[in-house]
């Protein structure tokens, strides 16, 4: 079986551009996915977006005491749970759908 030709991906003259590109087109024509690596960039910044949470007011308390308790802002504490949480799930998913395959 022969190697699948790459399409060479175009030059950019913007990030809305390139984001425009991938918009419509596969990546899988680009790019060789079984080549890839996985690799950390422990010191980038995410893009954050504000949204807006509607808590009960008893567990919006009950978030602030634990995080005055380990001395950290509350949203902070909250990114953390949430972040743990989305691991977790994460890796059940990874877990169940490798189980499938």
């Amino acid at each position: 079986m022969h190697a699948r030709q790459m399409k060479k991906i175009p030059n950019f003259e913007s990030e809305d551009e390139e984001r425009a590109f991938w918009a419509v087109h596969d990546s899988t024509d680009y790019v060789d996915w079984k080549q890839a690596r996985r690799v950390r960039l422990p010191n980038l910044k995410p893009t954050t977006r504000t949204i807006s949470i509607r808590l009960p007011e008893i567990m919006l308390e009950n978030l602030r005491f634990l995080a005055n308790k380990r001395d950290v802002p509350y949203q902070s504490l909250l990114k953390i749970y949430l972040a743990e949480r989305i691991d977790a799930e994460l890796q059940l998913t990874r877990a169940k759908d490798a189980a499938e395959s």
